[in-house]
């Protein structure tokens, strides 16, 4: 089975930590973010996986080959101008419709669910395309997807009305988790910078209604944390349960960094006596003052960086 990471955008919304590293190379509990979903396409069974590169390539091409699970080959799309998350896809498709079906994640969060379960029920439905939706705290912040009691797509946030929303039976949070069949890519659009909910699957829905769909699990069958702002960045380092599919724990030690509460220090960090730290991540390789004290926030590149708020990032039982 073949999978791809969505990997390419800016994070202009994780800045200043995103000019310095791609956002899914950023740390996370002493690891790059790009291994989590590589550990959970493992999991799952893929073996080769695609990941597209625009920002600081070199960089997310080095941390995703230092993490890549044992059995997996990486295979990279360098996009020179970037080509939206649709274009993507579209560049990868002939990779992808090798397989009978494909997991495509996002490049931007830790996921956890049960890959065999899904991608039975994708198979058992018949749709050429499943979303995965999951619940959230702050899922009136993120926008949700709307189904019918089929797991037919009805809307997209408020953008997107694709069928009668009285049928809606069920929304969540769009996670990024998505299963295609081979036969999806038969669909694709023409242009070459598209978006893929928006310009693919809402159009297509229209025209198939059975085509494209969703499946909705709750909480305690879906763990998701998105990493998008400076907040969630800092909460996913300190929220983490422990993953089905990745002792991440157990890879960061080996690693060099360590985790402790209040405090993830990555590997080759040095953290003198008199420094107080309570809920910052140093990143790997720095070198901390003695006389710092600190809360919520990052030690990187020289310098201490509050991340503000405690917004809740992750979504767990």
């Amino acid at each position: 089975m073949r999978g791809m990471i969505v990997a390419a955008g800016l994070g202009t919304r994780l800045r200043p930590f995103s000019v310095w590293r791609p956002k899914p190379a950023l740390p996370v509990a002493g690891l790059p973010l790009i291994a989590y979903p590589l550990a959970w396409l493992a999991h799952a069974g893929v073996r080769e996986v695609m990941i597209n590169l625009h920002h600081l390539p070199a960089l997310l091409r080095k941390a995703a080959e230092a993490c890549c699970p044992p059995g997996v080959t990486l295979h990279f799309s360098h996009e020179a101008e970037l080509l939206h998350t649709g274009g993507a896809l579209r560049r990868a498709a002939n990779f992808l419709r090798e397989s009978e079906t494909a997991l495509v994640l996002g490049g931007d969060m830790v996921v956890d669910l049960d890959p065999t379960a899904l991608l039975a029920r994708h198979r058992e439905s018949g749709r050429a395309v499943t979303m995965v939706l999951g619940e959230h705290p702050r899922a009136e912040d993120f926008g949700t997807v709307g189904l019918d009691a089929g797991g037919r797509l009805l809307r997209i946030g408020r953008r997107q009305h694709i069928g009668d929303l009285e049928r809606e039976a069920q929304a969540g949070v769009y996670t990024w988790v998505n299963v295609l069949s081979a036969r999806a890519f038969d669909t694709l659009p023409e242009a070459h910078i598209f978006n893929h909910l928006d310009d693919w699957w809402a159009p297509w829905a229209r025209r198939e209604p059975d085509a494209v769909g969703g499946d909705f699990l709750p909480r305690a069958r879906c763990f998701w944390a998105p990493v998008g702002t400076p907040a969630e960045y800092l909460g996913v380092n300190f929220e983490l349960p422990p993953l089905a599919c990745f002792d991440f724990e157990a890879a960061a030690r080996l690693a060099g960094a360590r985790l402790e509460p209040g405090l993830v220090l990555g590997a080759g960090a040095s953290l003198p006596a008199g420094a107080q730290l309570e809920r910052v991540v140093v990143w790997d390789g720095e070198r901390v003052p003695a006389s710092l004290q600190a809360q919520n926030g990052v030690f990187a590149n020289g310098a201490f960086h509050s991340c503000g708020g405690t917004e809740p990032s992750a979504s767990k039982p």
